[in-house]
């Protein structure tokens, strides 16, 4: 046999040199779709721990660590390009092992650490203790994504097989995110995600196949040399890889032994400032019940000192009844009455009347009432008792109908377990009094802790929708906490005003406001109000000491009579906007920003505005708010951080390695990749929050469209030129942009299942489409692979940019500027892909059989 029949040789997995193989080991595919499937896991359910144990704000967090984490990998395999090829299966091996123990030690730092937001304005240390838990938390992140760095590394031929591989482990670990805490709870996600890295070690260890078989081999000796050498390497790595094996078989062991026996020790800690923390401190206080599903954790506390009953006149001189606690998240208490249901007339139940609700059942006795999210299901017992016909209770969290004990099963009540918006728009049902209860605690809006919260039952759209839902003088009753100058009562008034507005009515002739001493509610019809219905609201007023703020005909004496102010600054300010002829010019100078909130800016706990900057820096630190008070500033300081991450991480090894990296085009591109596939990605996930109803369903559903259908996109780039994929990209996010709203507009009455099933296959295009340039990207860079973990840098360290300043974006501009942002993003990729994204390529490598290689084109 001559030696041309025979070009190359079988090289051992764990001898693989850069560019050398062309098929990637099924060992190694198996390694990291679990690896992939433990890290999205990990991240997702790391949201859902930092809200239950913080506050909401922190959950957005986790995707700018995780990609730092995945930005950094790519550094240090820029600055040692040989780390790790000549025995690449143990590396990849390391690297698993690496993941499953730091993710279980990430959590046991902030467990065991945890940091406090209120007092990190003069207490040094909390700096420190965040850092080090961002820090902390990074590390599984670039543990994984150094895994995968190296496979593009070591197999740049075969980068669209990797990266879908990635993605497809990605999208599986969205769905397990979502389906597995109800039985193992949240915590119980970290440790199944350990004993996945372990998993991903073991495969890694020992790959299906010893040897990787090159391009001309001699078709005659292939199969015995192939037997020969797979035996002797598999022989060797067993012995090699006995220490990883040992490793891993711990890890395993060890992840699966907390996961079944679940210590207590290892509970999710809360912070002390939550609302389950506070009403723990009561002597004998203690949690009866406590569950988790996909998208929320829900305790139930029995304690003697609960007392929460919103709005309740001071004139209720009668002993409260016994009540329960019921927390979501470890916060937002609402109380859950210990009444028997078929008791309605009881003493216990007097108090009803004196809660600001119960004159919208004055107003319409016998009536059909709808009340949205009730919880506990307080305002349930408000209906019947004041006389409702029938109440319909949507709520969309079947663990709190479980919790709240048997109101949602009294003989006048029907529950719905589903989001309010979609039943709201189906239901052909006209009622009453529709009633959108108080279930939230009172929060400074300086504190800024709930900026980012969406909210999609405060909404213009969702206020005309509960118009829309009225029978024909049908009443819209809203309640919300009373803050000095007035800014959230003001801003439920503005939304009122607009919806109503919209609807064609008259707001100065169909709302009523009137506040108690800590509680403003409004009164929403669908007609102007009668003058007898006026009466009687002024006399309920009169009799529970509640101050008129404004109603047709109202006189300025009337607004400060009872829980008195030094101005009646309520009265003021809603006469005053109701009066304005300009509202935009209105809203404009007041000194927050109270403007109505929509769907495409659904922020209603967003109140700042830039005026307001002087102050907040002479407050800093001297209120017992979290971050002590800076709230928006919080975002700005954390952006700062992430372009100064994110600059260290790109020039580190332009800076060390002085070679090659491939030019500002290769920056240009991977990092337009990465801003663009961020500014895609989340203003998607907020805008699906309306669809879908919950914030776990929309990142989920979201995460696992685009991520399943790049998988697939990666595997057609090389049959789709890039910057063709690429303009399709950019004008199907514009398409997006418009077309999406129209689409929630026809399809929110589906049902949920539905719903995601629309969800998904709105997003399969864009998904497809957004999977195949990068693959394409790695692949021009074929030719010169020391390129590549820069490019993989690049990337990760812009998508740590992206998520943070995606969030501001969304927050001062909306949803849509934020998907222009994205579509402006690709469209520079576009730009950059006409330049062969800088690469210039060393001389190719000499041709196997005569046979010419050529790298794709952009």
């Amino acid at each position: 046999m001559e030696r041309s029949d025979v070009e190359e040789k079988i090289t051992p997995v764990s001898h693989i040199l850069p560019g050398q193989a062309t098929r990637v080991a099924p060992g190694s595919l198996g390694g990291l779709f679990c690896l992939s499937t433990a890290t999205l896991m990990f991240e997702i359910t790391l949201t859902r721990l930092f809200s239950v144990a913080q506050f909401y704000h922190f959950a957005f967090m986790i995707i700018s660590l995780a990609m730092l984490g995945f930005g950094a990998s790519g550094t240090l395999l820029a600055l040692f390009p040989s780390l790790g090829q000549r025995h690449l299966q143990r590396a990849l091996a390391w690297l698993a092992l690496g993941y499953g123990g730091t993710c279980l030690a990430a959590y046991l730092l902030i467990n065991l650490l945890p940091f406090d937001s209120f007092s990190i304005a003069w207490d040094r240390r909390q700096a420190i203790i965040l850092v080090a838990q961002y820090i902390a938390l990074s590390i599984p992140f670039f543990c994984s994504g150094a895994a995968l760095g190296l496979l593009f590394v070591a197999y740049p031929r075969a980068v669209n097989c990797i990266y879908a591989t990635n993605l497809a482990g990605s999208a599986l670990g969205c769905v397990l995110a979502l389906l597995i805490p109800s039985w193992v709870g949240g915590e119980g996600i970290v440790w199944l995600s350990g004993l996945d890295g372990g998993l991903a070690a073991l495969s890694f260890a020992f790959p299906d196949r010893g040897s990787i078989v090159h391009r001309g081999v001699c078709r005659e000796h292939r199969k015995i040399q192939e037997i020969f050498l797979s035996s002797a390497f598999s022989a060797a790595k067993i012995l090699l890889s006995s220490v990883q094996a040992w490793a891993a078989a711990l890890l395993i062991l060890g992840s699966a032994a907390i996961l079944i026996l679940q210590p207590a020790a290892l509970k999710l800690r809360l912070s002390p400032y939550k609302s389950l923390s506070y009403a723990l401190q009561f002597p004998g206080a203690q949690v009866i019940s406590q569950r988790w599903n996909g998208f929320s954790r829900v305790d139930v506390v029995e304690s003697a000192g609960i007392r929460s009953l919103p709005g309740l006149s001071y004139r209720y001189m009668k002993p409260l009844p016994p009540q329960r606690g019921l927390l979501v998240d470890g916060d937002d208490l609402n109380p859950i009455l210990t009444l028997p249901v078929d008791t309605p007339e009881s003493d216990h139940l007097t108090f009803t009347g004196f809660l600001p609700s119960a004159i919208a059942y004055q107003l319409r006795p016998e009536g059909h009432v709808l009340v949205v999210e009730p919880r506990g299901g307080l305002e349930i017992w408000v209906a019947l008792t004041q006389g409702a016909a029938r109440v319909t209770a949507i709520e969309s969290n079947p663990l709190i109908v479980a919790a709240a004990g048997n109101i949602y099963q009294a003989p006048r009540v029907m529950p719905v377990l589903e989001e309010a918006r979609s039943f709201i728009r189906r239901t052909q049902t006209r009622y009453e009094v529709i009633s959108l209860p108080l279930t939230t605690p009172y929060r400074p809006i300086r504190s800024g802790a709930y900026s980012l919260a969406e909210d999609y039952h405060n909404t213009v759209e969702a206020f005309r929708d509960n118009l829309h839902a009225l029978a024909p003088g049908g009443v819209l009753v809203v309640t919300r906490w009373l803050q000095t100058p007035p800014s959230e009562s003001l801003r439920a008034f503005a939304l009122a005003v607009t919806a109503v507005k919209q609807s064609g009515g008259n707001p100065a002739q169909q709302i009523v406001a009137f506040r108690g001493y800590a509680t403003l509610t409004l009164l929403v019809k669908t007609a102007p109000f009668a003058s007898e219905e006026l009466a009687l609201i002024r006399q309920f007023a009169v009799e529970n000491a509640f101050d008129m703020v404004y109603a047709p005909g109202i006189r300025p004496e009337d607004g400060n009579r009872y829980n008195v102010l030094a101005e009646p600054v309520y009265y003021q300010a809603f006469t005053s906007l109701l009066a304005a002829k300009d509202r935009a010019a209105w809203y404009a100078v007041y000194p927050f920003d109270v403007t109505p909130p929509t769907d495409a800016h659904p922020f209603f706990g967003h109140f700042f505005k830039w005026s307001q900057a002087r102050q907040v820096m002479v407050e800093l630190g001297k209120s017992w708010q979290p971050f002590g008070g800076a709230g928006y500033f919080v975002l700005v300081a954390l952006l700062i951080l992430a372009i100064g991450a994110a600059a260290l991480v790109i020039l580190l090894p332009v800076g060390v390695t002085r070679r090659g990296t491939g030019g500002v085009s290769t920056l240009a591109y991977f990092g337009m990749l990465g801003l663009g596939f961020l500014f895609v990605e989340i203003p998607l996930m907020q805008r699906f929050i309306l669809f879908l109803g919950h914030p776990a369903y929309a990142m989920t559903t979201v995460l696992f469209a685009i991520l399943f259908f790049s998988g697939i996109g990666s595997t057609l780039a090389g049959h789709v030129p890039t910057r063709v994929a690429l303009g399709l990209l950019v004008g199907l996010i514009c398409i997006y942009a418009v077309g999406l709203p129209v689409l929630f507009s026809w399809a929110l009455a589906l049902p949920l299942m539905g719903r995601m099933i629309v969800a998904v296959l709105a997003l399969a295009p864009g998904g497809v489409l957004m999977g195949m340039p990068f693959p394409q990207g790695l692949r021009r860079l074929e030719a010169a692979p020391q390129c590549i973990p820069w490019a993989w840098s690049v990337n990760g360290a812009l998508s740590v940019v992206a998520s943070v300043l995606a969030a501001l974006l969304a927050l001062s501009f909306g949803f849509d500027i934020v998907l222009a942002g994205g579509a402006l993003c690709y469209a520079g990729a576009w730009l950059a892909a006409g330049q062969g994204c800088g690469v210039s390529a060393p001389s190719a490598p000499a041709p196997v059989n005569g046979t010419k290689e050529t790298s794709p084109k952009l």
